[in-house]
């Protein structure tokens, strides 16, 4: 299996070039926005990573900060938000269960593939280590604002197929009272041996034989689940 931690505090090249090839038909900002439309909004950004949404929504919201316990992933973040000539961004190192920005100073907070890893830390604590950082969403959002979290359902395969390390972690989402729904956010390659040395980069050697070719290209499937809710007065 690849090291992620690895991989977040050393590849951020490499990552991101991994999944600026997801998504290619942009399945994903188009049932985002069906939840919210993002005019005017103020966001808070969890795990931020490489800047896959924070450039995504930067163009169209009112500000956004964005935030992940990588300096190193987010210094990709600044690169690319830099070259746009936004200013309506900030970034900072920060970890999902502690951040800087204040209470109820945003319409939105998002945290996109990231907070399932405080589902795979400890057996013992992955319950309020997760609460922790639902909590520490809903400090920053305003009265009546929205939380998401969007997170994978199966990188392989034509229908979610939840990774089964997952499932506690998911069947949580639930209780807490969070809406859910999934897309394909499919990754397109240039060419097959791209596709290869990509996929076995993040995924391994697991997902090589799932990987096809349609009158697109070279695509590996991928299904996305997207959780939402409103902030309640009633803390996680």
């Amino acid at each position: 299996m690849p090291d992620y931690a690895e991989i977040y505090q050393k590849h951020a090249q490499e990552y991101d070039m991994l999944i600026s090839r997801e998504d290619y038909l942009h399945n994903l900002y188009w049932r985002l926005a069906k939840i919210t439309p993002f005019d005017g909004l103020n966001v808070v950004e969890f795990g931020a990573g490489t800047g896959r949404l924070t450039t995504m929504l930067a163009p169209v919201v009112a500000t956004i900060r964005a935030y992940d316990s990588s300096e190193h992933m987010l210094s990709k973040t600044v690169e690319k938000l830099s070259m746009t000539g936004l200013e309506n961004w900030y970034t900072e190192v920060g970890d999902h269960r502690s951040i800087s920005a204040e209470d109820a100073s945003a319409d939105l907070a998002i945290s996109g593939w990231s907070m399932c890893y405080l589902a795979l830390g400890s057996v013992n604590t992955w319950r309020e280590e997760l609460d922790k950082g639902f909590k520490e969403m809903q400090r920053v959002v305003r009265e009546d604002g929205l939380l998401i979290i969007i997170e994978t359902l199966g990188t392989g395969f034509d229908s979610p197929h939840p990774p089964a390390e997952l499932k506690h972690y998911f069947d949580l989402l639930k209780k807490k009272g969070f809406k859910k729904d999934w897309i394909r956010t499919d990754y397109l390659f240039r060419d097959l041996s791209e596709a290869i040395t990509l996929t076995n980069f993040f995924f391994g050697e697991e997902t090589l034989d799932r990987i096809t070719s349609n009158d697109d290209g070279v695509v590996l499937p991928e299904c996305t689940g997207i959780w939402w809710r409103k902030r309640t007065s009633k803390l996680f």
